[in-house]
């Protein structure tokens, strides 16, 4: 199983160029790679874009989704509607195209095919267009779209901008999380070095575990448990006992000829403990204590709640459709065939609006 994660604003061939940067040992730039083309209905891109999560796979796979805009003609000359599907193009090594693909194919049927990736004529005019040689790649469609002979891009398939999404083995997902903890200033850790590049006196053997005793004899353990617990009992005792102190010694005894001695214990008549129960007030002559001031309770001010941010106008118009929607009765998965669907999906995109989360937000209430 794999980690997907989306990183805006890039491309394959950028990624491609700094994957030894980014994942370190969890790229293999030695490892042979390949480009396919996967053409899949419109309302199932979610599901794409997740594929790496429930495929175990050894290397990274990059991929990019694209949208036919101005060169979407030359596919309807082909009788294709590009508004039907969604196109990914998916950088993978080659020992994991098998597992990447074997869902689609085994389950969901699948086509296999080929396709030419043709560069755009210069006759259409399109900006940012750069000329490339045609390649043919390896394309796997859902059977409910028609095949298709050739594809049209302004700009080569490694240089498709937009939004990346990579999927990287959980198995190794330890060592990433590990570089991003020294990229984040956690923590200043070395980088390992590959075990393949390691000679064999070089890798590191971990000590054997200090032997234990199996059946320790459980009367010792008993022994010394009571032992350690009577100790403990005793010490608490004579702590909690009030401590003999010597009195101070009269100088009557070490001086006979004094005649006052500086301490003398003079016993209180019995009417003392009442008086003693039953104090009387302090005269006006004798200076009193002050008393010790009260403390008050001084009342905690709450904290104010934080206002809530504003909702932006097209979050607001995509909530209303939905909900609109769901009260007609449509089903969530039969709300991507709406015709104001598309146009709402295309100006959050414009706006960096995220409508997925909203989406299965709104759809579980």
């Amino acid at each position: 199983m794999g980690i997907t994660a989306m990183i805006p604003d890039m491309t394959i061939g950028q990624l491609a160029n700094e994957a030894e940067s980014r994942w370190g040992e969890i790229w293999d730039e030695n490892a042979a790679r390949m480009l396919v083309l996967l053409i899949c209905p419109r309302k199932e891109r979610k599901l794409l874009e997740l594929h790496g999560d429930m495929v175990e796979h050894g290397q990274p796979v990059i991929t990019v989704f694209h949208r036919p805009r101005l060169e979407a003609p030359l596919l309807e000359q082909q009788e294709f509607n590009p508004r039907d599907a969604s196109f990914q193009f998916v950088n993978l090594a080659s020992p994991d195209m098998g597992p990447w693909l074997q869902h689609l194919i085994s389950n969901e049927k699948w086509m296999r095919s080929s396709i030419e990736i043709v560069s755009v004529p210069f006759t259409m005019d399109m900006p940012s267009q750069r000329p490339f040689e045609t390649e043919r790649i390896l394309c796997f469609r859902h059977p409910s779209l028609p095949a298709l002979e050739q594809y049209y891009l302004p700009f080569p398939p490694s240089s498709i901008p937009g939004k990346c999404f990579v999927s990287l083995p959980r198995r190794q997902a330890a060592e990433l999380a590990r570089q991003q903890a020294e990229v984040l200033g956690v923590g200043r850790l070395e980088k390992k070095a590959k075990i393949t590049d390691l000679s064999p006196s070089e890798i590191p053997v971990a000590a054997p575990p200090a032997a234990v005793e199996v059946n320790p004899n459980m009367d010792d353990m008993m022994n010394d448990f009571s032992n350690n617990m009577l100790d403990s009992m005793t010490n608490e005792i004579q702590t909690d006992e009030s401590q003999q102190v010597e009195l101070p010694i009269s100088t009557s005894e070490s001086n006979p000829e004094s005649s006052v001695p500086e301490h003398v214990f003079v016993p209180l008549p019995p009417n003392a403990v009442s008086v003693q129960q039953n104090p009387q007030p302090i005269s006006s002559e004798q200076p009193s204590e002050s008393p010790e001031p009260t403390s008050k309770n001084v009342p905690i001010p709450e904290p104010e709640p934080e206002p809530e941010p504003e909702m932006s106008n097209i979050e607001r118009e995509f909530r209303e459709l939905v909900t609109g929607l769901l009260a007609a009765g449509v089903a969530p998965s039969d709300m991507m065939d709406d015709p104001r669907w598309e146009d709402i999906n295309e100006r959050a995109s414009a706006e960096g609006f995220e409508t997925w989360p909203v989406f299965l937000q709104l759809a579980a209430m």
